[in-house]
């Protein structure tokens, strides 16, 4: 039973496209020079890889032993060409860093940038994922490097601190919560007005950031389980514009709290922190571990580390930033 590193490559893009056709993309190889391929592999297995279903394809028993088999060889040889590189100047080293939301637009920009110039023919892909996504994907080799929540399921990775950011709501100057020193966003739904004889959850105005967007989600899960009801009257793509409007009174946001730090500089908003306990989060960078990983993402992981730093957070605010 002979599989080459194609071979390997190959099974490893089926299996994350979902479908062989994704997988020949991926590989830049026509579709039926990867299904002979495949076929090859399972019968010199003896057996079927894939279980092949109308939506596409997902791995066998024998497929998923392969594909954990196939990724620590593809990182083996990642490790081998990191070594190589440090002797021949013709060749790059790539690492892939699964990251939350939070952390992409606040905390990773500075440690990342100065990664990035120390090392000018490294290359970093970053790819914006929930916390919970980020765990798993990197359990799965989707990913070298994590940075998520503590709140996520970290079983059996190496864990380390990287950001304090708790999450906080932010407010127009002069709402009647502004000044308070905490608050759940049941008591701000609590404080929306009702008609009479209206016994349904208030439902609570916000400005979010775009659909489907990871950290955008969490909330509302959040939300959902309280049993609060939420309209979004706008939805942006980043914190800033979340505040912006918010100073202009469309609605309330839950951002960062360094995110609304820094935006309470240029805009006159309030900033509560929020009681609810899911609110209260750590980022963490995770990996399977130090030892297994490429030197070029090996150096990546240490300065993350090396960059973690706590947020000062107060129990309250000064409305003037």
């Amino acid at each position: 039973m002979r599989f080459d590193f194609t071979d390997l490559r190959l099974f490893i893009h089926v299996v994350e496209a979902g479908s062989i056709t994704g997988g020949a993309a991926r590989m830049h190889m026509t579709l039926a020079s990867a299904s002979q391929r495949v076929r090859g592999m399972e019968e010199a297995l003896g057996s079927d890889l894939l279980q092949r279903h109308a939506q596409g394809v997902r791995p066998t028993e024998a497929g998923r032993t392969l594909l954990h088999h196939a990724r620590v060889v593809g990182a083996q040889m990642q490790r081998l060409h990191g070594e190589l590189g440090e002797y021949g100047a013709g060749l790059r080293g790539h690492v892939r860093l699964l990251c939350n939301t939070s952390a992409i637009m606040e905390h990773l920009p500075a440690p990342l940038a100065d990664f990035l110039a120390a090392h000018p023919r490294l290359s970093v892909d970053v790819e914006e994922r929930a916390s919970a996504d980020v765990a798993d994907g990197v359990r799965a080799g989707l990913g070298e490097i994590g940075i998520c929540s503590d709140l996520a399921d970290l079983r059996g990775l190496v864990q380390r601190p990287f950001r304090a950011d708790a999450l906080v709501l932010v407010l127009p100057r002069g709402h009647v919560l502004a000044g308070t020193r905490r608050a759940s966003l049941a008591a701000l739904a609590e404080r929306l007005p009702r008609a009479a004889g209206d016994r349904r959850a208030p439902e609570l105005a916000l400005v979010g950031l775009s659909a489907g967007n990871p950290l955008q989600e969490y909330i509302g899960l959040q939300l959902q389980r309280q049993g609060l009801r939420v309209h979004y009257r706008v939805r942006v793509r980043s914190f800033d514009a979340i505040c912006r409007l918010v100073e202009q009174g469309i609605g309330a946001g839950v951002v960062p709290h360094a995110a609304a730090a820094r935006c309470a500089r240029s805009t006159r908003i309030a900033r509560v922190p929020l009681s609810d306990a899911w609110a209260a989060q750590r980022r963490l960078v995770c990996v399977c571990g130090p030892g297994e990983l490429a030197p070029h993402a090996q150096r990546l992981w240490q300065r993350l580390t090396a960059a973690a730093a706590p947020t000062a957070q107060g129990p309250a605010f000064s409305d003037d930033g």
